[in-house]
Order: C-alpha cells, then structure tokens, then sequence
C-alpha cells in the first residue's frame, strides 16, 4: 500500500521551487518552504503570492482557495523545520557540490522513513544519493516548468532506489495531477536528452551564422508547430542552466552533439544569461521580462538597399500531388494567375476538383464568400504541356523527391521559360544547386520550400545557393508575405533549417528507444507533455513516413558526416520490413 503524504518539505524558492510549493499546497498538502535566508525566503514567498494573484485574477482560482493554500505553506531557513516531513525535494541550481551539501543536511534532519528527493533535470541522482547514509531512500522527482502548469513528472530511479520509494513517489506526482514516467539514473533523463541536442544544434546553426536567430525560432514555430523557437526557449531556461546540463550530459555521454558550442560559455561569461539578465541571443525590456526589444542583431526588414524586386503575376505550379495542390490553392488565393501542369488530363482535372473541393469546404464554414470561390478557381489554367509556362513569372515544381528527375524538369523549363523568369524548386532535402546547375540560368534558380499542407503551414523556407541572385532571393521572400506566409531565409545546406534540426532529434529519440531506455509511449509523453510539443517523436516519425525519415536522415549523415546523424539501426530495420508508420498500418506503433 502506497504512503499518504501530508507534509512535504521544498528546499529553494526560486522559480520552480515555488511552483512545486503551490503544486503541492493546491493539493492539500502542508508545506515546509526553506531558503538560504529571509531575503530569499520573502523573494520565494513573493514568487508564490504573485502566481496565485494572476490565477486569482484569471478567475482559475477563488481569493478563498488561494489564502487556505497560502495557509499551508510555513517558510524557514532552518533545516530543524523539516524534521516531521515525509518527504523533501531540493529545487537548487544544478551544481552537483551543492546538492550534495544539501542532502547531507537532510540526511541528520529529518526522520528514518523520509524520502529524499531532487528535482535535478540532469545530474547523477547517484551522486547526490550517496551523500546521504540511505541512498535506497533517495529519488529524482523532475518536474517542468511551470510546475502548476505542466503535467510531466520524471521519476528517476537509481541502482539503489527502494522500490516502495519509487512506487510511493510515483502514487504521489499521480496524485498531484500529474503523469509520471520512471525513468534509470542517465543525464538528462528523457526530456532533456531529447531537447538539449536539438537545443544545442540550433546554437550550432546561429553560432556558424547560416541563419539569423529571428528566422531559426520562426522554422520551428511554424515550421513544426513548436510552442516556442530554440534561441528564445534557451532564453527562458537561461543559458547558464543550458551550458550545465548540456556539459553534465556531455562528460557522462561523451556525445560531441552534447558538447556545449563554444559560444554559450562565452555569453554565459559575460553575463549574457538570457531573460533573467535581461540579455541572452535577444534583447530584454528588464531583466526577468519576456518582451523582446531590438538591439543592433535585430532585422531591418524590407528589401534590402540597391536591390530591385523582379515582377511576378502570373506563376507556374508543376506537380499534381498533395503539395503541388496546396500550392496552386495558395497563389490563387492570394490573387494570382496560375498554370499548373500535371500529367495527363485525369490528373489535370484531379487537381481542379480537389482545389474546389477545398474551396467548397471553407466556403460551408464560412470561410470564404462562393464569389470569393468562384474567383480563384477562375484564376486556374491546367495544361498537360509543360510549354504553356512560357509566359509566366514563377514556377514552382512540387514533383517527387528524385534528383534525376527534378533535373530533368529543370533542363525543360530552362528551354521554356522566358528570360527573368524565377525557377523554384520545393524540395525538402535535395540540394537545389543541383538542380540549378543543369539549367543556363542558375542565378534564377531558388529553393521555396512550402510544409504540408500548404494552404494551413505559414512557413516557407528560400533557400540560396552559392549562384543565386539577390532579386531573386529578395522577391521570393517579398512574394511569401504577399502568400500570408512566414519565410525565412537559409543557404542550400542539406535539410535546410527545419529538418536539419527536426531529424537528428527523432533520431535521438530512436536510439533512446533502441537503448530499452524507455518506451515510445513514455518519450512521447514526455516530449508533449514536458516539453508542449504538439505530437511526440514516434506518433510524427509514424505520420511522416519511416521510408522519408530514413532518406532525409541518410541526406544529413552524408552531408555533415557526424555519426550522431547516422540512422539508427532500428529505423534501417523497420524500413527493411515494411513498416513505414501510419499508410502502412504499422510503423513504431500499429494501426487498424
């Protein structure tokens, strides 16, 4: 039978100390908040007082809720007071001494049958178990913040850990409300293993300036749905906190992709912590702010000086599958003049049918007037002759990610497109200067990678290579806004932006569970649930496409040459039997 905690004790007040003081006290649970001295304890107890008050003013909680869970909480500075508690959780800063001191503490303060825990979201819970004389006593309890908020709970239990320990503190974090996964003593746990790679590679791309800071964040937030962009979450944890974790991981992994960038200690040095110092990779309106203001790294915008657009008003579309279509539907809609071409005439008229089909549905959910209908689809000329796009300003071709082919399409649009016109090409992985290199105008060759769906995804990627002209690459980016779309502009590198920093994480996440770490549930419950991500790593691998993954991965090893981005031997193995994810019915999970 599990224990019934009803005094616990919270050492360290800071952000996520108090939020699991409140997560605790919001349960009924009576607390012991201790801090190193009164300044800290009355900073603490303000932090608690102004996250009830906001949940009060959100009408999220009554003022009477909020003055009985303050009425739970005593706050010391003397470890005595925590004698009577069942259990004790540290929330200090990651530095293993200090935790270590701390548990030592503990260990002659309170009672034989306590358990000791620490929210650590990468050190050796070991470690700091051994400091104590009952280790088997002592368990990791890593919550997310903000703890009020988030409901992932890691449960880390070490070599030693009793198990009553464990099932105890599991029962308890359920109790709370929140979704526990037990995990074994490894640096960074699954959350943070997982996040601070793609973290760390993102710092990687900024750091080598193949992007700016604004245009990697917005990849990633519209690119795949995240809550926030890489540099602005390395902010928000702080940058200190990022270079201790990362470098705990590191010396216990000896991963290279784990090894801090050289730059997160050089910012940390000079104080540059992210939001708390007010400076980080942006700029803050005060230290502890979250509004960002401009600073000299901070994009002028517009068309760059000298540089003139290129005229474009009527657009090619070539492809006749899910993305060309989505892509026809998005220039029409933004009032272009499109010839697709497909071939065949079935696929011609197919792709007529499924943009009015489209259009029919946002028309019956008031989304668009059937004028409005009417008027785009009147915009759209569809040819099984590549040579009706001799006239126009763009082509866009969305075919299949084979090279040879791409290419030979682009050895016939060079043939049949007029002098200005801009060639772009959709592909995903594929280096666009080879495309652009079998044509006599590679500086009108561009990347445009659309996300799909088209008509939903606001990002698109414009990829230069070394050959293309600024007009050219100035009015893609000018004609994504004119689409209502978010561009953001990279050099013709394998996996661009987006999967670049997409894929090595779900292959991370593939060899954690090819090490029985942890299962493909629990990562992706700890991905969407600790991290807000919108699908965990196994539920999108399976919607992607385990064949796709497999390819893009293979485009990234070859590229860079980091063993890191060598596929994991399961997505090899997977592919090799079939198991390509949801449109085979089976992939990591199976599917009726």
């Amino acid at each position: 039978m599990t224990r019934q905690f009803t005094k616990v004790g919270v050492i360290g007040l800071g952000t996520m100390g108090a939020g699991i003081v409140e997560v605790f006290a919001r349960n009924g649970i009576e607390v012991v908040a201790l801090e190193v001295d009164d300044d800290a304890l009355a900073r603490g107890r303000g932090r608690l007082e102004k996250s009830t008050g906001r949940a009060v003013a959100r009408e999220k909680m009554t003022q009477q809720d909020a003055d009985v869970l303050h009425g739970r909480v005593t706050y010391a500075t003397d470890y005595a007071e925590l004698a009577q508690c069942q259990l004790v959780i540290e929330a200090v800063p990651e530095k293993i001494e200090l935790k270590r001191e701390i548990f030592a503490k503990l260990d002659a303060s309170v009672g034989e049958e306590a358990i000791l825990a620490t929210n650590t979201s990468s050190l050796s819970v070991t470690e700091i178990a051994v400091a104590t004389s009952r280790p088997n006593r002592v368990v990791g309890m890593h919550f997310f913040n903000p703890a009020p908020v988030l409901q992932f709970v890691e449960v880390v239990k070490t070599v030693i850990t009793a198990d009553d320990v464990f099932a105890d503190v599991k029962a308890l974090a359920e109790r709370l409300g929140k979704r526990p996964v037990v995990v074994g003593d490894k640096a960074g746990f699954i959350a943070n293993a997982l996040l601070f790679g793609y973290l760390n590679h993102a710092v990687q791309m900024y750091e080598g300036r193949y992007a700016t800071r604004e245009d990697l964040d917005a990849a990633m937030k519209f690119g795949c749905g995240y809550p926030m962009g890489p540099l602005a979450l390395m902010d928000l944890i702080g940058l200190d906190t990022a270079y201790e974790i990362l470098d705990t991981m590191y010396k216990q992994g000896r991963d290279r992709l784990h090894a801090p960038r050289p730059i997160i200690k050089q910012m940390v040095s000079a104080g540059l912590k992210g939001r708390k110092s007010g400076r980080g990779f942006y700029t803050y309106a005060a230290p502890g702010s979250p509004e960002v203001v401009p600073d000299a790294a901070t994009p002028n915008g517009g068309t760059p000086d000298g540089v003139s657009l290129r005229a474009v008003a009527k657009v090619g579309v070539v492809g006749s599958g899910t993305m060309a279509t989505g892509i026809i539907e998005v220039f029409a809609k933004a009032g272009y003049d499109v010839v697709y071409v497909a071939r065949g005439d079935e696929k011609v008229a197919a792709v007529r049918g499924a943009v009015e089909k489209s259009n029919a549905r946002a028309v019956e959910r008031g989304r668009m007037s059937q004028e409005d209908a009417d008027a785009l689809t009147a915009r759209l000329t569809g040819s099984s002759a590549r040579e009706d796009l001799k006239d126009v300003d763009l082509v866009v071709e969305a075919i299949a990610e084979d090279l040879a082919i791409k290419q030979d399409l682009f050895r016939d649009l060079d043939r049949i497109c007029k002098p200005g016109a801009i060639l772009a090409t959709t592909t995903s992985s594929l280096p666009v200067i080879e495309c652009a290199n079998v044509t006599e105008r590679p500086q009108d060759v561009v990347g445009m990678h659309f996300f799909n769906p088209a008509q939903v995804m606001k990002l698109v990627e414009v990829v230069s290579t070394i050959a293309t002209s600024g007009d050219v690459v100035a009015t893609a980016v000018e004609l994504c806004g004119r689409l209502s779309k978010v561009p953001v502009q990279c050099s013709d590198r394998s996996g661009f932006i987006v999967n670049a920093l997409l894929f090595p994480y779900l292959n991370d996440a593939i060899r954690m569970l090819e090490a029985h770490y942890a299962t493909a549930d629990d990562i992706d419950t700890a991905m969407k649930t600790g991290c807000g991500l919108p699908m965990g790593p196994f539920e999108l691998l399976d919607v992607i496409g385990l064949d796709v993954a497999l390819a893009i991965e293979r485009e990234l090893y070859v590229e860079f040459r980091e063993p890191g981005f060598a596929p994991a031997p399961l997505l090899e193995h997977l592919v090799t039997a079939g198991y390509l994810g949801r449109k085979t019915g089976r992939g990591f999970r199976t599917y009726g």
